[in-house]
This record gives structure tokens, sequence and C-alpha cells, in this order.
């Protein structure tokens, strides 16, 4: 992203679930932000009612896999397949919802982050000639990590936070004992920097 542009991206990975994705949507509305969240296309099916609630809130929806593969671990077709089932699950609930999303429903069902960052070279090229948009990151908080405790997870923020950045948290059981404590105070303090917040087309 544009470095002369003192903007920060903010994205969540892994969601949606009702054990963290509201907890993520509550705070980000307290700030007026509006972020990306990379879905898992079985906790799409699973949780519409949480789907919603992120449709609804005016943030984009990202397309994470079906069921948070690995791409270094699959065959291409199967990965593909994989993807292109989440796209069929997003574009079915927000059908079944009634729902338009803002920005476009199929543009945003096709930003795509690789799990884990990791992709093979056909799997890539053929996801881009399909039209996805691929999105990864330059800050991964690292919210997940049992070896991190909340004020470190916080540090890599302040830490490596840059014009441009686009930054990696997680909506999920994993990270959201972090996430009360560390989202809070981060976005403060990305605020206080000056940093506005965008999202992507």
């Amino acid at each position: 992203m544009d470095p002369s542009v003192k903007a920060v991206y903010l994205t969540f990975d892994d969601g949606p679930i009702p054990e963290a994705t509201p907890f993520v949507l509550d705070t980000l509305a307290r700030y007026g932000i509006k972020a990306t969240f990379f879905m898992v296309g079985d906790n799409v099916r699973k949780y519409p009612d949480v789907f919603r609630q992120v449709v609804e809130a005016g943030h984009r929806i990202g397309n994470h896999t079906f069921n948070h593969i690995d791409g270094l671990k699959y065959l291409s077709k199967n990965y593909l397949k994989n993807a292109d089932k989440t796209l069929e699950e997003i574009m079915a609930k927000m059908a079944d919802l009634g729902l338009k999303g803002d920005g476009g429903v199929l543009g945003q069902a096709k930003l795509f982050r690789p799990p884990h960052g990791w992709m093979r070279t056909l799997q890539y090229k053929v996801m881009r000639y399909k039209g996805y948009k691929i999105i990864m990151w330059d800050l991964v908080t690292r919210d997940y990590s049992t070896w991190l405790n909340a004020d470190e997870v916080l540090a890599n923020v302040k830490r490596y936070a840059r014009n441009g950045s686009i930054i990696t948290f997680h909506d999920s059981l994993r990270s959201i004992d972090k996430l009360h404590k560390i989202l809070p105070e981060a976005l403060e303090w990305l605020i206080a920097e000056g940093y506005e917040f965008k999202v992507f087309d």
C-alpha cells in the first residue's frame, strides 16, 4: 500500500465466530473504524447471524478458504476448489440474508488471504486469473500466540506499524482474551499517532 499516506488497513482473520467477532465489531464501532474480515467459509456457514453483523456494520468481507487450509499441503486443484467453495458460501449467505454489502458483494468475496500466508505459485496464478485479489500483510500481531502476552502483542503493533501497513489480528478463540485488552489500546495508539483507517477496494 502507499507508503506516502499515513494510513493503515486493519484486517481480522479466521472468523466469524460468536465468541470473538461481536466484540471486535463493538470495539471498531466505538471508534468509527472499518476493517476487512477474512472469513473461513465453514464459519460463514455455521454462524450466519454473526456474518450478517459484519456485513451490516459496513465492513469488507474477504475469503480465507473454507477450512483454513495450507496451500503447500494441498494439490492446487483441491485448494482452488476450497477457496471457490468459500466464495459460493459468502454469495449464498448474502442472498439468503438479503444483504448487498458495501463495495460490491462479488468484489469483496474475491478478496483472498491464504491461511498462514502460504500458497503455491500455480495457486496464486490461477486465483489471480480468476479475478481474486490476494491480500497479504506486513504486520501480523501474533495475537494468537501462546508465547506472547497481551502487552507483547501490543508492542508488536507499536513497533512495526508504518504508513500503508496491513495489520492482521484474529477474531478467533485463541486471540479473543488478548483482544479484550489490546484492540482498544492499539486503536487508541494508532489514532493518537495520526493514522487513518482504510479498507480494500
